[in-house]
């Protein structure tokens, strides 16, 4: 064999050899995730009843692992397996998932502690193990977790303290560790949580002072401390939060200007920011005490020796401490006891610190669908989609409306807070919700009582309802319908800049006047989404509004307006409808020519956007005979808004003129949208 033959081969063997390798350490590192999980599920589902598909042979990333939702990288990204009925432990193996972002297994019967090694995920950004049976301290190594922005421990067993180290957790929007059995004291370094929205300690065994640092949170909203041991003097500072403050069941708490709080004495007032809860029987010897010889019981006494008589009365002190404490005890345990025992039992959930598993969540679920982020599923509760619905023909038709199950809508709006309620009517509730993928929504809950009676005819709206798509239209994200609770869910996007009501009737310099190019935009954009529904086009029936009004004009984050409530009247029961219509006639959106037929028409939507330009140009809500007068004859004066200092005369001219001629009391003089939004996108310059 020649010399190069020799060194040729010797070259392509190492290649080779080279090659295997490298493929053999993509292939081990590949595996690695699905390693993990197998692990994660021997420890979860010990008896393979639950997450048989998992598989030593399958793929993660592939859709069939129940629960499990990989990223663009093919990285395992979520976990989701809440109600499932596991009632095994968390795994240290969880650790190894890398680039998980979410990990929900809330609502199990979870048992063990929680593996210190959690705390190297670091990319994750919820944690939710609420409400199974963790024991065991909260491991401090949490701290870690620097992406972390909901922690979601409440309604377990957790003793120990809370731990120092979560002040490092910067991004912590939700801290919740209700229901436990957490004792010491309140960390004053939670204050250093400058992101943190929500705090549920309530139903622990904490004691000692509430820090007022607590205050200083800029981003507080909800402080829950009730039913604990807590003592002192409330922070006056607190009080920003109104409603959100809870700190019932604490009976040494005082404050001032506190309802149900009664008044600090100097005893509480001596104690106010005192960190060593031990000396709370030292009493300044200034403080006019009802018994003088107590006030000498530190006074009296040395290291080695104390008199007779005030050493029984510390015995007498620390016996009574003794005996109160463990009432305390006591009633805590029978409270825990009893929390315990009622979560097995239905019934309605309305805030985050009952912890009571939701009506839907004792069945069993049926799997829908996939989202990037999360895996959702939709209750087999009151289902008009589901295999018991009316037909196959709607069945299917509702396979195209996502749907989310009651865990994720009540999960989202922090279980139906008072302090995400954006707006409420005799029919329906409207709550401000975040979605795991950080999505903001805007949920709308309707009695099932306040819909069609008949589940096709729902359906039909429903799916109406998901299949408009529009930019001047409020997109529908999805829909739930409970059961149990006896509710319907709308799940539509948010918009942050609220509806258009809150800006007109300005007269404070502090308040947001939109300027003129903002209103000629807004009014543009009204017109295309009217014209959008109105319009058979893009395979869609023509649809009217019925109840067109500021309130259902929503601004997004760049002011570009969205109609709501578009083809609601299909889902809600006629004498629902029409009661919603005493709103519309009381504001004077209402074509006079209903009041004799009865019926409406493309042109009563037409009657409602006139008097919608009349209230954006004016400025006002109500809009008087001299406005529409003034605005007919070009009087400027009267008619534009007083708060605008610079705005286009023609384009406040032709304005009026299209408003005049939608408001005839003649439907048939009346143009339509189509030709609406053509004058305006040839008379102004922002259409």
């Amino acid at each position: 064999m020649s010399k190069n033959l020799y060194l040729g081969l010797i070259k392509f063997l190492f290649f080779l050899h080279v090659f295997f390798r490298i493929s053999s350490l993509q292939q081990v590192h590949g595996n690695t995730e699905l390693r993990a999980l197998m692990e994660v599920k021997a420890s979860l589902d010990p008896e393979n009843k639950i997450l048989s598909s998992w598989t030593n042979d399958g793929d993660p990333c592939s859709g069939t692992f129940e629960g499990v939702a990989c990223n663009e990288h093919n990285k395992v990204a979520n976990i989701t397996l809440q109600s499932k009925g596991l009632s095994g432990k968390l795994s240290p193996a969880v650790s190894e998932l890398k680039f998980l972002s979410g990990l929900y297994l809330h609502y199990n019967s979870l048992f063990g502690e929680i593996p210190k090694e959690i705390s190297y995920l670091t990319e994750l950004v919820d944690l939710y193990l609420d409400v199974n049976n963790l024991s065991g301290s909260i491991p401090p190594e949490i701290g870690n977790m620097a992406s972390l922005q909901a922690l979601q421990l409440g309604c377990n067993q957790l003793t120990g303290h809370i731990p120092q180290e979560i002040k490092t957790l910067a991004k912590l929007n939700v801290l919740a560790l209700q229901y436990n059995q957490l004792s010491g004291t309140i960390p004053g370094s939670l204050g250093n949580l400058s992101s943190l929205k929500w705090l549920y300690l309530s139903f622990n065994h904490l004691s000692g002072l509430i820090p007022a640092s607590l205050a200083d949170i800029p981003q507080l909203e909800v402080l829950h401390l009730q039913n604990n041991s807590l003592s002192g003097v409330v922070p006056s500072s607190l009080k920003k939060l109104n409603e959100g403050l809870q700190y019932g069941n604490n009976s040494d708490l005082c404050g001032v200007g506190f309802i149900s709080l009664r008044n600090c004495t100097a005893w509480d007032m001596s104690n106010v920011n005192t960190p060593d809860q031990s000396n709370i029987f030292k009493i300044n010897a200034t403080v006019p005490l009802a018994n003088p010889e107590a006030a000498n019981i530190t006074r009296d006494c040395n290291h080695t020796k104390c008199s007779n008589s005030s050493k029984m009365l510390r015995v007498g002190i620390v016996a009574g401490v003794s005996a109160a404490s463990v009432t305390v005890m006591v009633v805590g345990f029978l409270i825990f006891f009893r929390f315990r025992r009622s979560k097995q039992k239905i019934g309605s959930t309305t805030d985050m610190t009952d912890c009571q598993l939701s009506p839907d969540q004792t069945k069993d679920f049926r799997s829908r669908s996939t989202s990037p982020l999360v895996r959702l599923e939709y209750s087999n509760g009151w289902d008009p989609c589901g295999v018991y619905g009316s037909s196959i023909e709607f069945t299917q038709e509702c396979s195209q409306v996502f749907k989310f199950n009651l865990e994720e809508v009540e999960s989202a709006t922090l279980y139906f807070s008072e302090t995400n309620l954006l707006g409420k009517s005799n029919f329906s509730s409207v709550h401000k919700g975040v979605l795991r993928d950080g999505s903001f929504v805007a949920v709308k809950s309707i009695s099932i009582t306040s819909c069609k009676s008949e589940e096709d005819e729902f359906v039909k709206g429903l799916n109406l309802l998901t299949s408009l798509k529009h930019s001047n239209l409020v997109r529908l994200r999805g829909f739930c319908c409970s059961k149990g609770r006896g509710e319907c869910f709308l799940i539509y996007d948010f918009a942050p800049n609220g509806n258009l009501s809150k800006y007109l009737d300005i007269d404070d310099s502090r308040s947001q006047v939109l300027n003129w190019s903002t209103r000629v935009s807004i009014i543009s954009g009204i017109a295309k989404g009217l014209e959008y529904l109105h319009s058979n086009k893009e395979n869609k029936s023509a649809l009217l509004h019925r109840n067109l009004s500021l309130e259902k004009i929503l601004l997004d984050e760049h002011y570009n307006p969205l109609i709501s409530s578009s083809g609601l009247h299909k889902l809600l029961a006629d004498d629902i409808v029409y009661s919603a219509l005493k709103v519309s006639a009381a504001m004077g959106y209402l074509a006079p020519e209903y009041i004799t037929t009865g019926r409406f028409t493309q042109k009563s939507d037409v009657y409602a956007f006139g008097v919608i330009i009349l209230q954006i140009v004016s400025g006002k809500q109500l809009i008087s005979n001299s406005v529409r007068l003034a605005a007919e004859s070009c009087r400027f004066e009267e008619f534009v808004d007083t708060n605008l200092k610079d705005y286009s005369k023609s384009e406040a001219s032709k304005l009026g003129k299209i408003a005049m001629a939608c408001v005839n009391e003649d439907p048939d003089q009346r143009p339509t949208m189509e030709t609406v939004v053509q004058e305006l996108s040839t008379s102004t310059t922002y259409s």
